[in-house]
């Protein structure tokens, strides 16, 4: 059973950084395509970055291309989301969330989710 775990969320102001981390454990982790998620309060939960097993393949949504990196450690088993540039609409609960297959985190459904950090960005 693969478990999640996101920390670093924080209340930051307009153009601040934050690096959000998700720990992983369970068989084969880094065998998973890890990705980060977001929801907002009232809207529907999107995908921000996704990276492949091996680190090599990215994706990252719209607005999280200029401002937001993704990253992992498999000997740590944890997957990163740098983030700068904060801005006011980044408001949101982050989730890590983890699936062999990587159609499914793709697709906004894998099987593993974490608990979520919220993160608060203040003009």
């Amino acid at each position: 059973q693969v478990q999640l775990g996101e920390s670093g969320g924080d209340s930051v102001q307009a153009g601040g950084s934050l690096r959000l981390t998700c720990a992983g454990s369970g068989p084969d982790i880094d065998h998973h395509y890890m990705g980060w998620f977001r929801q907002a309060p009232g809207k529907e939960r999107e995908r921000v970055a996704t990276i492949t097993p091996d680190g090599s393949g990215l994706y990252y949504a719209d607005f999280a291309r200029d401002r937001f990196s993704i990253s992992r450690d498999n000997r740590k088993n944890t997957v990163d989301l740098q983030m700068n540039n904060l801005k006011p609409e980044d408001t949101a609960m982050y989730f890590c969330a983890a699936d062999r297959d990587g159609w499914s985190v793709s697709m906004g459904r894998p099987t593993y989710w974490g608990q979520g950090t919220q993160v608060t960005v203040s003009s």
